[in-house]
């Protein structure tokens, strides 16, 4: 299996609903409780691509089988250099590096960007030791946990926190 990763391009737009769609369906890690539509997807990719936030797909072959982005932490002008991470695979895609090659590239793109810090907020973290592990892996730590702040599929849901210092950080003025 050789996965490419490139920037995504409107066209992804139909096979990331789909991806995305399984995920709020069936799963937690997004507290979305129903799947927007393609128009809806459409309207957030181009936010982002529009606002120069990195947009990632990954391809097996010429089929879609993940995608990633990042966009802004907060919207207050203080936290313009922060981002927060988002990435899914397709469901029958799990468990192949794909998620992790995402997510390199992702981080690669926000430091060139020149952002400083990315957060990932990992939605029920009683079920997401993969997206945890995945995090961890590539060098975000813990920041804490917001127990209890989602009801989703009759349970309530708790959100891990995680941060990476992306180039210099703190270390000097944007």
């Amino acid at each position: 299996m050789t996965i490419t990763i490139r920037r995504a391009r409107p066209s992804d737009v139909p096979a990331i609903s789909r991806i995305y769609a399984h995920a709020v369906e069936h799963g937690t890690a997004s507290f979305e409780l129903e799947p927007p539509d393609e128009a809806e997807m459409t309207r957030r990719m181009e936010h982002l691509l529009g606002n120069h936030f990195p947009y990632l797909a990954a391809e097996n072959g010429s089929a879609l089988c993940g995608y990633a982005y990042a966009g802004p932490y907060r919207a207050r002008p203080a936290y313009r250099w922060t981002l927060e991470d988002s990435v899914y695979v397709a469901p029958d895609m799990h468990r192949r590096g794909i998620g992790r090659a995402l997510l390199a590239a992702l981080l690669e793109a926000a430091e060139a960007g020149c952002f400083r810090q990315m957060i990932a907020v990992i939605g029920d973290s009683t079920r997401q030791d993969s997206s945890v592990g995945l995090h961890e892996a590539l060098g975000f730590r813990h920041i804490g946990i917001f127990q209890d702040v989602g009801y989703k599929h009759g349970q309530w849901l708790d959100t891990v926190l995680m941060q990476k210092t992306l180039g210099a950080g703190n270390s000097t003025a944007p």
